[in-house]
């Protein structure tokens, strides 16, 4: 059998991830999550790694320098690696990055959402679900979580709309079947305008993430993950550095 058959420690490719965000890309973010996991460099709540692209180079020889240096610069524009300084002292450029985790599990959120499209009635301008309608999806024990006899979909999607300056339509049943899932566990609206806040702050000025400002993102299946959210704080990235002439490492 051939010495170049799993002689070596493989390279993995995730099909999905090299599909949205580059081959390149996603053989380079697939590397840095696997020393991540074994980072003992832990910042701020993150794992963070460093290395020089001439040692990412012999990892992946069948890349030059060049080539792993365009993945990485990718990667940090589309926001899915944060960089950062944490060197003892402010004379040391070197660079260190981490994986925006969260951002890297969006790619794949409206994939997790159940399909649930359906005629949308003509006019919604004061549409709500009534509480009959709600105690049909949910258990009894759970449609406690309101003692009015409507549900405000209405007032969660028009606080969305005024925040994100969108015009999502309360009268989509997908939207509504979202929010009452959430409801059905025990969410208020003031979770719901928590979440809509937390992400708004974050997300609205990405160029790359404001477009999940949606109710099946954010009321999804990580909204809770979300209303336990800190509120953001900016991280460092690529562009606090001038390091264009410097080595780079990650």
């Amino acid at each position: 059998m051939s010495k170049c058959l799993m002689n070596e420690a493989p390279l993995m490719i995730i099909p999905s991830l090299a599909v949205k965000i580059g081959i390149n890309e996603a053989i380079v973010l697939q590397q840095i999550h696997f020393w991540l996991s074994s980072s003992k460099h832990v910042i701020e709540g993150r794992k963070w790694i460093y290395n020089t692209y001439k040692d990412w180079q012999k990892q992946m020889p069948f890349w030059s320098e060049s080539t792993i240096k365009r993945a990485i610069h990718s990667l940090e524009k589309q926001g899915y690696l944060i960089s950062g300084n944490w060197n003892k002292t402010k004379m040391d450029n070197t660079k260190w990055y981490t994986i925006d985790y969260e951002r890297v599990e969006v790619l794949d959120e409206h994939a997790s959402e159940p399909s649930m499209d359906q005629d949308e009635p003509s006019s919604d301008s004061d549409w709500i679900v009534d509480e009959t309608s709600l105690n049909q999806a949910i258990p009894e024990s759970t449609s406690k979580i309101t003692s009015e006899k409507k549900i405000p979909v209405v007032e969660i999607i028009q606080y969305l709309n005024e925040k994100t300056k969108a015009s999502y339509k309360p009268s989509n049943h997908k939207t509504q079947n979202i929010i009452r899932a959430r409801l059905g566990e025990g969410f208020t609206v003031n979770d719901f305008k928590y979440v809509i806040d937390i992400k708004t702050a974050e997300w609205l000025p990405d160029p790359h993430m404001y477009k999940y400002l949606r109710p099946e993102t954010l009321f999804g299946t990580k909204f809770e993950s979300y209303l336990n959210q800190k509120p953001f704080k900016k991280i460092l990235r690529e562009e606090d550095f001038n390091l264009e002439d410097e080595e780079g490492v990650i």
